[in-house]
């Protein structure tokens, strides 16, 4: 038997006043969870969705591309953009770098016809479910903690240090995901996948019928 807990908040209002809704999908989730491997499945099933690229002001890894991982800033021009006013939302992570959602990469989306999928840190998705009346938040999990730490140990992205910091910082995450609209645990990729999928899918099929006149 599956162990996803998908919480499906379907009785929250989806209408924030006349008209249609702007969507906006928000993922978030531990370090570790495999959220990003379920979107790349998500983006390939569902054309109509496009992922947001986040700007960050940590080092280039081997194998990335500027504007396609990530935008990678300095911390110099992150801060103009801040005090300018031109991200979505901005976290500062424990780790010592920055990252965010520029306005403009929703608008660039938006204006395509397509919905934007935002990889958010939870602080940040938190702020994007607080503030934009059209979006719809899913936290991914690992089963359990001790299959979070694998994985994080396994990638080997990240020092020995950071790989601490990152879960310290899960635990607190996890204790955030109630606020969220659904909870979706990794425990098998297809299954999760195409629990995130039939998420998106209804929650489309739920805008559009909104925008109807």
């Amino acid at each position: 038997m599956p162990t996803s807990e998908m919480t499906n908040r379907a009785e929250r209002s989806h209408h924030d006043g006349e008209g249609a809704r702007a969507l906006v999908l928000v993922v978030t989730g531990t370090s570790g969870a495999g959220k990003g491997t379920l979107e790349k499945i998500l983006l390939e099933r569902m054309p109509e969705v496009e992922l947001a690229v986040s700007a960050t002001t940590r080092e280039q890894r081997p194998g990335e591309q500027n504007g396609r991982e990530y935008w990678f800033i300095t911390p110099e021009k992150f801060q103009q953009l801040v005090e300018e006013g031109e991200f979505l939302e901005y976290v500062d992570l424990p780790w010592g770098a920055r990252s965010g959602t520029l306005r403009s990469e929703i608008d660039r989306i938006t204006a395509h016809g397509k919905v934007p999928l935002l990889d958010l840190e939870t602080d940040g998705a938190v702020r994007v479910h607080e503030t934009i009346p059209g979006s719809v938040t899913i936290f991914v999990d690992a089963p359990t903690f001790a299959e979070l730490e694998r994985r994080l140990r396994e990638r080997a992205t990240e020092s020995s240090g950071e790989i601490q910091v990152r879960l310290d910082l899960a635990r607190k995450q996890q204790t955030l995901k109630d606020r969220f609209d659904y909870a979706i645990v990794n425990d098998d990729v297809e299954r999760a996948a195409e629990e995130l999928t039939e998420i998106v899918r209804r929650e489309l099929q739920t805008a559009g019928t909104m925008s109807r006149p």
